[in-house]
């Protein structure tokens, strides 16, 4: 019980970092010093995307949910639980390859609004 509830909460961690990714750009509007967090954060997400590899939180979450008796998977966080909230199907190269485009893209516009309504409003 106690693995499942730490690989639960390494899925929900892993969860809270995209939603970071996509959305901490928002968070600068309140708290500028973030900052510092969200583009590493952004840089990784993208990172990983376009060369096709895995988040870290993955194998380990595999191995804890293995040393809780249940079943691993073979692909990734985002192909595992968030791509069939998405569509179904596997996720190609492609598709990843796009993923970390637009993740870039979006925080690059996050960011240039962000940087007008600074430069407007002191």
């Amino acid at each position: 019980m106690t693995y499942r509830l730490l690989a639960d909460g390494i899925v929900l961690l892993h969860l809270c970092f995209i939603l970071f990714v996509i959305f901490g750009a928002v968070a600068l509007y309140f708290r500028r010093g973030l900052i510092w967090f969200h583009l590493p954060a952004v840089g990784w997400a993208a990172l990983i995307e376009l060369n096709g590899g895995h988040c870290p939180l993955t194998p380990l979450e595999i191995k804890i949910r293995e040393a809780a008796g249940q079943m691993g998977y073979e692909a990734g966080f985002i192909d595992h639980y968030i791509i069939p909230l998405i569509y179904p199907g596997e996720i190609t190269s492609e598709v990843a390859v796009t993923l970390g485009i637009a993740v870039l893209l979006w925080n690059l516009l996050a960011y240039a609004c962000i940087y007008r309504w600074c430069r407007r409003n002191g």
